[in-house]
């Protein structure tokens, strides 16, 4: 059985960066995505971990962006990993629902990726609007995708953006 749960980051930081490491190779660093990561803090208690038997076979991290100048209090989801053994199964679908559940119970009211539509329209993502939200780098406008996790707001545009290293995360 597969048991998903909130990410403790002493118990699970290592395996899931090795886990990520398994999926993605050195090169993961290099892209546009980790722009919106390094020099911030991810969202424990949004991330979800899947463990099999005590084993992180899943993670999916949460991180707070800012996007333009909008109040909107967003988040950047990713990376999605599976370990091989585990995928087809719909765990990575199962890790992305129950962040985002986190992400809604925290009142984060948007969500942000980078990814495939056919992955993750099934989930409620949505192609942003050509030019609506740019990323720090270069990036296939296709694989830009949000979610609002809160219906009441208007969807903010401008340069997606760690918040300043100064702040907390929200």
């Amino acid at each position: 059985m597969i048991d998903i749960r909130s990410e403790n980051p002493a118990q699970h930081a290592v395996a899931i960066e090795a886990l990520y490491d398994r999926t993605f190779g050195p090169g993961h660093f290099a892209k546009t995505a980790e722009r919106l990561r390094e020099g911030s803090q991810s969202l424990p208690q949004c991330n979800r971990v899947a463990l099999h038997e005590g084993e992180v076979v899943g993670a999916c991290r949460i991180w707070p962006v800012e996007i333009g100048d909008s109040p909107v209090r967003s988040v950047f989801v990713g990376p999605l990993a599976v370990d091989q053994d585990y995928r087809g199964q719909g765990l990575g679908h199962d890790l992305v629902h129950k962040a985002l559940e986190a992400c809604r119970e925290q009142s984060w009211q948007l969500a942000l990726i980078v990814g495939s539509p056919v992955y993750f329209r099934p989930l409620g993502f949505q192609p942003v609007l050509a030019g609506q939200i740019r990323l720090p780098g270069p990036q296939d406008p296709d694989r830009i995708l949000m979610q609002l996790l809160d219906a009441k707001i208007d969807s903010p545009s401008g340069l997606a953006r760690r918040p300043p290293s100064r702040r907390q995360a929200f």
